[in-house]
């Protein structure tokens, strides 16, 4: 069994992921922010889940935004556990308005939750896992990096983008050492997490006023939409599921890429053209050992 770390694992698929993966055998680090005060009670919530279960989930402090606490919490797993074996880099935050409407530093800070969080992590664990020689980096994607994109969702779906374009490098950059690299992509869940609930928005409320009077409702029709494209027993602990069974898979033989996605808004398609096209830049270059991990 591996020991495991999971960002963002306070609430929706890092807090599902968290749990399946310690009810799978793992030993699980629940990371988030905030332990001792705001998230106090999720922090709680999964201490009573290993006691009720019976399994190794344990929580730890850190915040993306902050390479001192990734640092902290990296040293705290490979001190109690004595190594480390899978990232998972989950932590995200959502912002809905129209994109004019936020300030360059208001979608700066969302790329630095979703995308240059992971940076962070990464140079706090990556340094273990390629002194080990083994490791699994599994990243919690989005659909909207290559799907179907409604409005009112820029500044995500950019930072997103920018976290699918890292992974993709990343995943050449570390076969070598002999670490995997995994991409999960989830679809739009329009139920059973807190997604949209905790959303941000635009502090310029008189441009949101000036769009308003056009797109008056836009949000609520997408909303509406998406969940009538999904059949009815989408469920989003599918995504949870699918990171336990990629992680439960041999080294060497998880996929570079897999797809969780009820509305089906295009993004898998797109992405076995990608993907093909990678492979086979990859062989024209003479690099094709990049394209797996060594050893396995």
């Amino acid at each position: 069994m591996s020991v495991v770390i999971v960002t963002g694992a306070g609430s929706g698929f890092g807090a599902l992921a968290a749990r399946a993966l310690a009810d799978s055998g793992h030993t699980v680090y629940a990371s988030m922010r905030a332990v001792d005060g705001r998230n106090a009670e999720r922090a709680q919530a999964v201490r009573d889940h290993a006691q009720k279960e019976g399994v190794d989930l344990r929580v730890v402090e850190l915040d993306v935004l902050s390479q001192e606490s990734a640092d902290a919490a990296v040293a705290t797993v490979v001190r109690e556990a004595g190594r480390l074996d899978v990232v998972v880099h989950n932590a995200g935050h959502l912002v809905v308005g129209p994109t004019e409407a936020f300030t360059p530093e208001e979608i700066s800070a969302v790329h630095d939750t979703n995308a240059f969080g992971t940076q962070r992590v990464n140079r706090a664990a990556l340094p273990v896992l390629r002194a080990q020689g083994s490791g699994l980096v599994l990243w919690v994607g989005s659909t909207s990096s290559r799907g179907g994109t409604p409005p009112y969702l820029a500044p995500y779906f950019a930072a997103k983008a920018a976290m699918d374009s890292l992974a993709v490098s990343y995943a050449a950059e570390l076969a070598r050492f002999g670490i995997e690299t995994s991409i999960v992509v989830p679809g739009a869940f329009t139920s059973g997490t807190n997604h949209f609930a905790s959303a941000g928005h635009p502090a310029d409320e008189d441009t949101v006023a000036a769009y308003e009077a056009r797109y008056g409702g836009l949000m609520e029709q997408v909303g509406a939409r998406l969940a009538a494209l999904a059949p009815a027993d989408a469920d989003v602990a599918d995504v949870a599921r699918e990171i336990v069974r990629v992680v439960n898979l041999p080294a060497g033989r998880r996929p570079f890429r897999t797809h969780v996605d009820p509305a089906n808004d295009g993004s898998e398609e797109v992405s076995v053209v990608a993907d093909r096209i990678r492979v086979e830049f990859y062989q024209r270059l003479g690099l094709e050992d990049l394209l797996h991990p060594a050893g396995t």
